[in-house]
């Protein structure tokens, strides 16, 4: 991979925090530290989760050999060495020989049924890499980690995530509107589905109206008090709960910038997105908002479709008016922010924008969004 190759960053005297020059290798660690985990002291209320109707409890089944078998399989010799530096071609060298795999699958089997999760499996090392077409990088938001996870673990993770997937999508505990990052759930179903509702609407002389926004750092500002408690409201074993509940906590990272290497940090915050259990948790989080905008959908008859892309959401608004149509997407705008906030996520605004998609072939000059009033630009909308 590109990115493991040698490159060196910017000398550490070149990167400025709250004004102040990270002039020793111990300011750049706690300024790196600060910056990627900033949302940590973020409460959230968890009081949204009592309009979540209690299911009945369903069975979590053990992992067979031939799971563990068909995980291992998907990946490629090439990933990058984690802490253990362990490759996957040495664990499926291990494998072959059918304790070793009993013994894999003890483990983790065991994992779930302790509710525990190893400590050796809790610490990863951070590679710290600059953002692509930056014009300066003397500040933190230029740059970006990359988590390197202990590969036994991965494993373990990977096989536990497709489990939960099946189990959470099967009991429609997904919203129809989460796609990206989940079985059945592609890009390529995000692209049918716009085309399809950009073309229907076009039969019924309607232009469709789009806003885009994107949620700022989701993945690390995932509450770590919230998730195990939305796991309780899923109609899951018990023990799954109780397991992530010990997942979450303990977990220790270093910092790799160049050939320097940090002492361990504590990261009691987010969700790693290089884990195979990041996609389905952040769905999890995000059902949550989804369920309380579907609410309030209801109460303000609002007609308006949203999709999730994971960090990025995106409202649909099909009227023959664009004026009305804004005004439909500045109400529903305004309820995600305020619902967002509820669990200690925050809406990027350099990064909302609006489109409209019209079949007419005169002049098309469509009024622009004013989010002013919500602290936020006037938006132009984009080029179609």
């Amino acid at each position: 991979m590109n990115w493991v190759k040698k490159h060196k960053l910017p000398v550490v005297e070149a990167i400025q925090y709250e004004e102040c020059p990270c002039i020793e290798l111990e300011d750049l660690w706690n300024t790196l530290y600060k910056s990627f985990n900033f949302t940590q002291e973020r409460e959230v209320n968890i009081h949204f989760l009592d309009e979540i109707p209690d299911k009945s409890t369903a069975e979590w089944n053990a992992f067979s050999k031939n799971e563990l078998i068909n995980v291992i399989k998907k990946y490629n010799n090439l990933s990058v060495l984690g802490p253990d530096k362990l490759t996957w071609s040495h664990i499926k060298s291990i494998i072959r020989n059918n304790n070793c795999i009993c013994k894999f699958t003890d483990i983790t089997n065991i994992c779930i049924e302790l509710g525990h999760w190893l400590p050796h499996f809790k610490t990863s090392t951070m590679v710290v890499i600059s953002k692509p077409n930056k014009a300066t990088f003397d500040s933190p938001k230029s740059y970006q980690p990359i988590v390197l996870l202990n590969t036994i673990g991965k494993l373990f993770e990977k096989m536990i995530g497709e489990c939960l997937q099946f189990y959470m999508i099967s009991n429609s505990f997904i919203h129809p509107s989460q796609l990206r990052g989940l079985k059945l759930r592609s890009t390529m179903d995000t692209e049918i589905m716009l085309t399809h509702i950009i073309c229907s609407g076009w039969v019924k002389n309607l232009t469709m109206s789009t806003l885009a926004f994107d949620i700022v750092q989701f993945f690390p500002s995932l509450n770590h008090q919230l998730l195990p408690l939305i796991l309780n409201k899923v109609e899951l074993d018990h023990k799954i709960s109780m397991f992530f509940k010990n997942y979450l906590v303990g977990r220790k990272t270093k910092y790799l910038w160049n050939k320097f290497i940090s002492p361990f940090f504590n990261v009691n915050i987010g969700v790693r997105q290089e884990s195979a259990l990041s996609p389905i948790l952040s769905a999890l989080y995000l059902f949550l908002v989804f369920f309380s905008l579907e609410n309030c959908l209801k109460i303000l008859k609002i007609p308006i479709f949203i999709i999730s892309f994971v960090d990025d959401g995106l409202f649909i608004s099909q009227n023959k008016s664009i004026s009305h149509s804004n005004a439909n997407l500045f109400c529903y705008y305004n309820i995600i922010l305020s619902l967002l906030m509820e669990y200690s996520l925050v809406v990027e605004h350099g990064k909302t924008d609006i489109f409209h998609f019209s079949r007419s072939h005169g002049a098309f000059n469509p009024p622009p969004l004013d989010l002013s009033s919500l602290g936020e630009p006037i938006l132009l909308p984009k080029e179609t």
